[in-house]
């Protein structure tokens, strides 16, 4: 029987803020640009109250909650803090699947420290972790992957929910089907014309008429559901793309400025794909549009190196689809060819 632990620190950004400068640690405060088009990274909880949440403008956020604080991030040390996190995972195992700079997996099923129990350990490491950043985590704990990560929001802030193995029929029979991991807003909604609210409206349904409905998506939702998906963590991640994009905070209002834009998302670009050595693995090219009305395209095309026209060609039929020609954000992105990386893995499992 496996054992997760899914660790999730409580509202990072701002908390390490709140740490270091007490009088932000009862006010409203967020993360973010300093633009009025800037968008928020993350908000504490008291600003939560107003509704203000992660990804939201700053426009917005203000509009929630005028008394807002909104101050810059400190992207280095927000990774220092992360590092010290890791290494007191490391303390207990290696088997670690970072998700970002504030949440990871880890599988402790062959772990020995606290008596093997996933519970006891998932509370020495929020402890550990208070200790060493004066921060808190929350986490959870189950015999099933995706159900800790659900299970670390169960008692936020500053708490830890454990899912046994008797209880995940039951659990995942009564699961509000929208926050399994992978179904999004859209998936959401097919899935309740279809009336499936609950993990065991899709039990219900049965796996076949899942897979008609819902093709393969189908199939793996039904899996989750009946609990045979047990997951791994990844300890190594492959990266698939890199991609730059800017919100501007006034609306380009003419593809002629938005092609003016170009050059400078390419040159970051490019510095991005230095410093990472994947410039030589590039197999394709993107542009993305987010239009004044919020709708989003991308459009995109196979492509070795980097090439300005492509790009502007791209930017020019994504431009088109737009129901108004205004443009909030622009975005430049490559696909990353794995391919070397992956031969490489298997000759060596050979």
């Amino acid at each position: 029987m496996k054992k997760f632990i899914h660790i999730d620190m409580d509202c990072f950004y701002a908390a390490v803020e709140m740490r270091d400068n007490p009088k932000l640690a009862n006010v409203p405060l967020a993360i973010g640009g300093n633009s009025r088009r800037g968008v928020l990274s993350t908000a504490n909880y008291v600003a939560r109250q107003y509704g203000v949440r992660s990804a939201m403008s700053n426009y917005h956020a203000k509009q929630l909650c005028p008394n807002l604080v909104i101050v810059p991030g400190r992207m280095q040390v927000y990774k220092e803090v992360s590092q010290q996190i890791r290494a007191i995972f490391r303390r207990y195992t290696d088997l670690i699947e970072p998700l970002s700079l504030d949440e990871a997996y880890l599988d402790v099923t062959d772990v020995d420290a606290c008596k093997g129990s996933a519970t006891l350990i998932a509370q020495q490491i929020r402890q550990e972790i208070f200790a060493q950043t004066g921060l808190t985590a929350s986490a959870g704990i189950a015999p099933i992957k995706f159900i800790a990560k659900i299970a670390s929001d169960e008692n936020k802030p500053n708490g830890q929910c454990v899912i046994t193995p008797q209880q995940v029929p039951t659990f995942l029979a009564e699961l509000d089907l929208k926050k399994i991991p992978g179904v999004g807003k859209v998936t959401i909604e097919k899935l309740h014309t279809q009336g499936l609210f609950k993990g065991q409206d899709v039990l219900d349904k049965g796996m076949s008429w899942m897979q008609l409905h819902f093709s393969n998506f189908g199939a793996s939702l039904y899996q989750k559901c009946a609990g045979q998906v047990i997951g791994t963590v990844r300890t190594e991640r492959v990266r698939k793309s890199l991609s730059v994009e800017h919100t501007y905070e006034y609306n380009k209002t003419s593809l002629e400025q938005c092609q003016l834009a170009l050059p400078a998302l390419l040159e970051e670009l490019t510095l991005r794909l230095e410093k990472q050595q994947l410039m030589g693995r590039i197999n394709k090219l993107s542009v993305k549009v987010k239009f004044a009305d919020f709708h989003v395209t991308t459009a995109d095309q196979s492509g070795q190196r980097l090439n300005m026209d492509v790009f502007a060609a791209l930017l020019a039929k994504a431009y088109e689809r737009g129901v108004t020609h205004e443009v909030r954000l622009l975005g430049l992105g490559v696909g990353i060819d794995n391919s070397a990386t992956e031969a490489l893995q298997l000759s060596i499992l050979d």
